[in-house]
């Protein structure tokens, strides 16, 4: 049933491409693909993919080849990175490959920041030999914009293409740091509330006290992500979410496996609970009325100006249906 007030901030998608258990890579971004075509279709903005890495549960580690696979089996949602984690790569590399998905997509590609690896320690050393990569991130995506620049076109060092092409650049973070960074520069601000919610207010606060107008951007602009997790019916989305819950736990003790179907009894110790509560504070789970009247309180704490949502479950149909029910909230 839809609501009567609906919300009227832009409603964005993030994909992390995840595999379920019983299907291979395959199968997973063959669903990523539909269900882009299925958001575009009902309105949502943006669809993000995120840069992981050595983790058999995620298909989207080759992050700009899959953005390039979802912008040509769409025609106008944007397709963007949440995140690129820079430290992996020279930002010359990320220049020339936003380059040319802008090039083959014109105004449809974001390139969303990360400081994070994007996985564990180890692999981590095997991605970049330099262990100081994320200090430099503030330089690195300095360097990046200068490649980007329209005002490059005379330096000894160009990204052809990506020069001049106006790339829309976000800053992400996961706690206060890139705050003060992505207002310096005057870029957008994604928040990763849906893991890493103890920040969030304090991170919107400093970017929006901080904020010095760009370029692209001449007053800040915040897109926070949360957990969603819709049905037809409170019962059932708990149910569904049983799923979402094992793979947190997996995240928490170490122990990730696939993506795994609904349990319908998932045992979890005080201190597993307490840690996953505390883990995914900003997810919503339940029947349409409950999503979206939770959802409207979140907006109105945050004030964020735009919201993207991930939807851990594990059958493709359950999960578009997620996104048709919480859309029905949204202008």
């Amino acid at each position: 049933m839809k609501r009567e007030n609906r919300l009227s901030i832009p409603l964005s998608v993030l994909d992390l491409a995840p595999v379920v258990e019983g299907k291979t890579p395959a199968d997973t971004l063959k669903n990523s693909l539909d269900l882009a075509r299925k958001v575009e279709y009902l309105g949502y903005k943006r669809f993000w993919l995120a840069e992981h890495h050595n983790m058999p549960g995620i298909a989207s580690s080759a992050t700009s080849v899959l953005i390039g696979y979802i912008a040509g089996g769409t025609t106008t949602i944007q397709v963007g990175s949440g995140g690129i984690m820079l430290p992996n790569h020279a930002p010359l590399i990320i220049a020339e490959q936003f380059g040319t998905l802008a090039t083959l997509y014109p105004n449809r590609i974001d390139l969303g920041l990360g400081r994070a690896p994007g996985t564990d320690q180890r692999t981590a050393r095997a991605l970049n030999r330099n262990f100081q990569a994320a200090l430099e991130f503030p330089q690195n995506v300095q360097e990046l914009m200068t490649y980007l620049s329209a005002e490059n076109s005379t330096a000894p060092v160009r990204a052809i293409p990506g020069e001049g092409l106006a790339i829309p650049l976000w800053i992400l973070g996961s706690s206060t740091d890139s705050a003060y960074l992505a207002a310096a520069l005057g870029l957008p601000y994604a928040f990763a509330s849906h893991f890493a919610p103890a920040q969030l207010h304090a991170a919107l606060r400093i970017y929006r006290e901080h904020f010095k107008p760009s370029a692209q951007l001449d007053a800040p602009y915040t897109m926070a992500c949360v957990n969603v997790i819709a049905a037809d019916s409170d019962a059932e989305a708990n149910h569904l979410a049983t799923s979402f819950k094992h793979l947190f736990l997996g995240i928490i003790t170490g122990e990730r496996e696939l993506l795994q179907p609904p349990h319908e009894r998932l045992k979890l110790s005080k201190m597993e609970e307490a840690a996953l509560a505390q883990m995914t504070a900003y997810s919503f789970i339940g029947g349409g009325n409950k999503v979206h009247n939770a959802i409207q309180t979140f907006l109105e704490e945050t004030q964020v100006d735009e919201l993207m949502v991930v939807s851990y479950i594990y059958t493709h149909k359950a999960r578009v249906h997620s996104y048709e029910i919480l859309k029905q909230g949204f202008v």
